[in-house]
């Protein structure tokens, strides 16, 4: 039942020379990109505001932790159920399993703005999108970063947990098809592209870091090692 490594590499050289697997792959890529866009933009979008609104912060805390405090694949197969066995069950389910730690980060970020910094912000009559644009966003892009890295690591496994359940493409529909045929095999190597695939959304999200951020001491302390 435990397939030797010689044999779980030559079933993943196979793997990247079917085209059935790279349409599932993109399949998975696509979920996993659109449903993390969305969690970024209601993230920040919504975390921007709750820390700047401390009664909204307040009353909406406690429902969205509760939120996430209800396991994510107990949706699944509700989202199944309301938009069906394609893409869109899956983009949800990414984004929701996403979300979380983008607001958070975002939240944390805007509220580690130093008083002071804002005072003068107000000493220079400067406007509301011109506070968050010069002050509130260069200060909080760290935490967002960090709450992407995870957010996108999220996201991946959302898109798969949502194959796993309804639809007919992507990795996780193709893991479970390799399990169903006990062909164990395939089955590790479906799991090294999702690895690899993980791996280069993690990657890609440093890099973002060092573009955007490289004053910051994390994307000094990243270049070094």
């Amino acid at each position: 039942m435990l397939p030797t490594p010689p044999a779980v590499w030559h079933a993943w050289i196979r793997l990247l020379f079917s085209q059935r697997a790279w349409l599932d792959t993109l399949m998975t890529v696509y979920a996993t990109l659109v449903g993390f866009v969305w969690a970024l933009i209601i993230g920040i979008g919504l975390g921007v505001v709750l820390a700047r609104v401390r009664w909204l912060e307040q009353t909406l805390t406690p429902f969205v932790v509760a939120s996430q405090v209800l396991p994510k694949v107990a949706l699944v197969p509700l989202f199944v159920v309301w938009f069906g066995f394609g893409i869109t069950s899956k983009v949800l389910i990414a984004a929701t399993l996403a979300f979380f730690p983008i607001l958070t980060n975002t939240v944390l970020g805007v509220k580690s703005i130093e008083r002071g910094h804002g005072d003068v912000m107000t000493s220079l009559n400067a406007t509301r999108w011109q506070v968050f644009r010069r002050l509130e966003l260069p200060s909080a892009l760290p935490y967002i970063i960090t709450g992407m890295e995870i957010g996108i690591v999220l996201a991946i496994i959302g898109a798969i947990v949502g194959e796993y359940v309804g639809g007919d493409r992507g990795l996780g529909h193709l893991l479970v098809a390799r399990m169903n045929a006990f062909e164990t095999d395939g089955l590790f190597a479906v799991m090294i592209q999702m690895t690899i695939l993980g791996f280069l959304f993690y990657f890609a999200i440093s890099l973002l870091r060092r573009a955007l951020i490289p004053w910051h001491a994390s994307a000094d302390r990243r270049r070094a090692d």
